[in-house]
């Protein structure tokens, strides 16, 4: 029972940390770049730190490929755990139901058996009918 509790809420963190990274991989606002004119005069602008600074809050095509094929593989991990778990748990569902069932036919037996017996017994003496 307990590490079944570990086992969830590892899982929910690791969901958590997941949602987390894909929200500021695709809400966060990509800075705008730099132009000379923006800049005051006096101070020099060097172009290739300009070109780092914007590259580096851009995710490339390929790069953001990768990282939703990372999602629907770690999606796809956690699906497969939970067929497992619903695959060994699926005889004692199956039990189960075998016993409601094998319940309610003695019970419907036994009503029926009691109906029988009703009708086959003698009938003690009405009130409305003389001997």
């Amino acid at each position: 029972m307990m590490r079944r509790n570990q086992d969830q809420e590892q899982q929910s963190k690791m969901i958590c940390e997941l949602s987390s990274l894909l929200f500021n991989l695709l809400l966060q606002s990509s800075p705008t770049p730099l132009s000379y004119s923006d800049r005051s005069p006096i101070v020099p602008v060097n172009p290739s730190v300009l070109r780092r600074s914007s590259a580096a809050g851009q995710i490339t095509p390929a790069g953001f490929a990768a990282f939703v094929l990372g999602i629907s593989v770690a999606l796809m991990l956690c699906g497969s755990v939970t067929f497992v778990i619903g695959f060994m748990l699926m005889p004692w569902v199956i039990g189960l139901v075998m016993v409601f069932y094998v319940a309610g036919v003695v019970s419907f037996l036994s009503v029926l058996g009691r109906s029988i017996l009703c009708f086959a017994s003698p009938r003690k003496h009405s009130p409305g009918k003389k001997p």
